[in-house]
């Protein structure tokens, strides 16, 4: 992980955001660690964002409005318990 000042940031973004595409670097301010720069599929990654829609959402747009679902229950599969 690349470590660059805030003042390298301010004078080459353009070596900074090449940096972050490979790994996140860290931005420091006055020596000490501030912010960190990435990818924004990094961020998405790292916060557990889904890539896409889920199957919740799919079933909830209105494309799939007209498509009717039969689901069939299966049988509760338990076992005897004594009180």
């Amino acid at each position: 992980m690349a470590t660059i000042s805030s003042r390298e940031l301010n004078q080459d973004i353009g070596a900074a955001k090449r940096a972050a595409a490979v790994a996140p670097v860290v931005i420091t301010d006055r020596g000490r660690p501030a912010f960190v720069l990435m990818t924004h599929a990094e961020f998405r990654r790292m916060s557990g964002e889904k890539a896409g829609p889920t199957m919740l959402d799919l079933l909830a747009s209105e494309e799939a409005a007209g498509i009717d679902f039969d689901f069939e229950r299966p049988a509760l599969v338990g076992r005897d318990v004594t009180f």
